[in-house]
């Protein structure tokens, strides 16, 4: 509208400058067309941005949604926009490789010079959105599944001790026992959940301490050494010499990372058995990737963003317990999964270890893979930028 109050339309200048704004927009975008409300076919695309194109394979303006559209959720909000003069949302899923959620709003238009009518269609991609709330929802069902199953054991266990058992000495102690346990359980899921919280809080912050990773190895191995004493196995470190393995990084975080894949190897180790602590220094991503154990599988649970030119330092932990199979190596790192066959007696494990060393690991731009192979052991290794 102009200042005598008469309307005005853009110029062609402008129109041209709206079109390359709206096609530059990273959010698909279209107009859609119609006249008779009863002719599915009639809906036209009269324009798509350039994310409308790639994402709808749209060749040339001009042709029926529905071919580039066919969910009918969306075809209905879109009609309701043209011929009811509505806003409207609708979401629809699509295959492949991977699943991805689309979330649709639709909003109607001025009629177009001819009369036809118009609408608005802008697609945005919920994929992230969806997948973390289901990752939170997953998250919350879990933890609050460990946590009541030792809060159960100590509820039922206190329960005895008030009843019949409150003068048996022997069942007492037993009991007491039990109940230590499984408080001892339970703590050190809190204290999981919340290192794993603290994790995740600063991942996106790229750590600038000074870590002698071999250094590292040794103090976490002379750590468990009683621990592993007790069963007779043997921790073999195999360490260049002092200095040679830095990498920029949180020290108390690289530990966490020893201290999880060497626990999880005595874990796994049987009685008087060895396990092989290595840490090699300035390697490339081949060489820390090098296959071990002839015949074993091997995966790359995360994989560090290359640059190009880069040397690491790796730490490699194994061991020679019952080894894992090929299936279950790709959910190895996520929260709570455990192998089915090991989730109950002297292994039990919080669940969290190796989601806590992806993501330690994810901080510090370097890289987890595991080699395994039924009956003979497993293999971890991490790699991390060299200073």
């Amino acid at each position: 509208m102009s200042a005598s109050g008469i309307e005005t339309r853009p110029t062609a200048q402008e129109q041209l400058g709206f079109a390359a704004l709206v096609d530059s927009l990273p959010d698909p975008v279209l107009v859609v067309s119609a006249r008779e409300a009863t002719d599915a076919a009639d809906r036209r695309i009269v324009f798509a941005n350039h994310a409308a194109r790639e994402l709808l394979r749209i060749a040339a303006p001009g042709g029926p949604l529905v071919s580039a559209i066919r969910h009918p959720e969306v075809l209905e909000a879109v009609d309701e926009s043209l011929f009811g003069g509505l806003d409207r949302a609708a979401a629809y899923e699509t295959g492949g490789a991977q699943d991805r959620f689309w979330r649709v709003l639709t909003r109607p238009l001025d009629p177009a010079p001819d009369r036809s009518r118009l609408a608005l269609l802008v697609i945005r991609d919920e994929t992230d959105s969806r997948r973390n709330e289901r990752m939170r929802a997953d998250f919350l069902a879990n933890a609050s599944h460990e946590l009541r199953t030792p809060l159960a054991s100590l509820t039922g266990f206190i329960e005895t001790l008030r009843g019949h058992a409150r003068d048996d000495p022997q069942a007492r102690e037993r009991f007491l026992s039990v109940m230590a346990a499984q408080a001892g359980r339970m703590a050190r899921l809190i204290d999981d959940l919340m290192s794993l919280s603290r994790i995740e809080l600063n991942e996106h912050i790229a750590p600038a301490g000074r870590v002698d990773v071999a250094l590292v190895a040794r103090d976490v191995s002379d750590a468990l050494a009683p621990l592993a004493a007790k069963r007779g196995v043997r921790l073999d470190l195999r360490l260049p010499q002092s200095g040679a393995a830095v990498v920029t990084g949180d020290r108390d975080q690289i530990v966490q990372v020893a201290q999880n894949l060497i626990d999880n190897a005595l874990k796994f180790s049987p009685d008087a058995a060895t396990i092989e602590i290595t840490v090699i220094d300035d390697v490339t991503t081949e060489t820390a990737l090098s296959p071990t154990r002839p015949g074993a599988a091997r995966l790359s649970l995360l994989n560090p963003d290359l640059v190009g030119g880069e040397r690491f330092v790796a730490m490699r932990v194994t061991d020679h317990g019952p080894g894992i199979a090929r299936e279950h190596m790709p959910r190895l790192s996520e929260r709570f999964y455990r192998v089915e066959g090991q989730k109950s007696g002297e292994r039990l494990g919080t669940g969290l270890g190796l989601a806590i060393v992806k993501h330690i690991v994810n901080r510090h731009r370097g890289g987890l893979a595991i080699e395994s192979l039924e009956g003979e052991g497993a293999t971890f290794t991490v790699y991390l930028p060299r200073l």
